[in-house]
């Protein structure tokens, strides 16, 4: 289970597509956050709890993140709860001491940056509308020196779409090698522009190849994902998003979400669950899973709904404004991304090529990668 903490409505960047944009008010307190984790705690049960620090900003909270670190330490040695960290960032307040600190360091990171300058600065903007990317060149730079898994989240969107292919090698020529990449669904795509998102992920596509057949590992999701649905079917659905069960997020006033996207300024009844305090509506839960879950009728036709995203309720809110309606981008999307992926998962099994066989059907390849990476940095040390 997964317990994202918004600690703080506040960010230092006003990126033009950001579905959390900033509030007013929005502090989260300790006594929220304490009483956050015993509710998550209570609520995951034998399971492992993740918690994701968000915002805003969440380093904005950095003291904040030390009390609740300390407070789940205490409950860990106490109750043998096991706890993982997480922070989603836009690094502008990154530092070497958040990232080696025996604290901090512990904590996950995941670093939001949209490529090129092009891309990036169109959209990731700081309060007086500048762009953001030459602040993140050194962060870069510390953050993969420390962390070297840690991914990139890169947005599109249909203003920054001639700029995907560009922008994802170049965040992989800068080291990242995990590349989380999404769609802005909240906005219009014009035939005009899902025609170059086509031609952007033919260039991935020639891209993906040859980092493969060079033995590059990498993970770029929107390949991976589909990649991995077709060769075990109904992974796809079992990595679903279940509304308000893998995952609750908790305003700064203690409210409980089903997800990040709903979260807001805290406000929103229609989509909340609960609260810390009391605890969860099941009824209010199961109802929201229920109406995201439901599958449409040209849905139920469709011959590869299995392997399609369109059950995320909160992608087809955030494109339709109904957990229930799907996008008919979203829609195209998938079919589109599911015929590339498919030719480039062809083009390399045909050729029986060892990296992308081990990296796709080998299930300890991310065990085995790891150790080997180790070992060869052992080697080199």
């Amino acid at each position: 289970m997964h317990l994202t903490l918004h600690l703080t409505a506040r960010c230092n960047l006003r990126c033009r597509y950001c579905y959390a944009a900033p509030h007013e008010g929005g502090e989260m307190t300790w006594e929220t956050a304490r009483a956050a984790i015993d509710f998550g705690v209570k609520t995951a049960g034998e399971e492992s709890l993740g918690v994701i620090f968000f915002g805003g900003e969440p380093l904005l909270k950095v003291a904040l993140m030390r009390q609740v670190l300390e407070y789940c330490g205490r409950v860990a040695a106490e109750t043998g709860q096991l706890f993982h960290f997480k922070v989603t960032t836009n690094g502008l307040l990154l530092d070497e001491e958040f990232l080696t600190d025996g604290l901090t360091s512990q904590v996950f990171v995941a670093l939001s940056h949209d490529g090129v300058p092009a891309a990036h600065d169109a959209q990731r903007v700081d309060g007086q509308g500048r762009g953001s990317f030459d602040r993140l060149l050194k962060v870069t730079e510390l953050l993969l020196r420390y962390k070297p898994y840690a991914p990139a989240m890169l947005v599109t969107t249909p203003e920054t779409v001639g700029d995907y292919a560009a922008s994802v090698k170049y965040l992989f020529g800068r080291g990242f090698r995990y590349l989380i990449c999404s769609l802005n669904y909240g906005v219009e795509w014009t035939p005009g522009a899902m025609k170059e998102l086509r031609r952007q992920y033919g260039r991935l596509a020639e891209w993906y190849v040859e980092e493969t057949e060079r033995e590059q590992k990498f993970y770029f999701s929107p390949f991976d994902t589909k990649i991995a649905s077709h060769i075990y079917p109904g992974s796809c659905r079992r990595e679903r998003c279940e509304l308000g069960y893998r995952q609750i997020s908790v305003a700064p006033s203690g409210r409980v979400f089903p997800c990040v996207q709903f979260v807001g300024d805290g406000s929103d009844s229609e989509y909340s669950i609960g609260d810390v305090w009391r605890g969860i509506d099941e009824e209010r839960r199961a109802g929201l899973f229920r109406l995201a879950a439901a599958e449409q009728e040209e849905c139920e036709r469709c011959a590869v709904s299995e392997r399609c995203n369109h059950s995320c309720g909160c992608l087809n809110r955030q494109a339709t404004g109904r957990l229930e309606r799907v996008s008919p981008v979203l829609c195209a999307h998938e079919q589109m991304l599911m015929e590339i992926a498919d030719g480039v998962g062809e083009r390399l099994f045909r050729r029986r090529n060892g990296m992308f066989i081990q990296k796709q059907y080998n299930e300890l390849f991310p065990i085995v990668s790891l150790v080997e990476d180790q070992t060869r940095g052992d080697a080199g040390g």
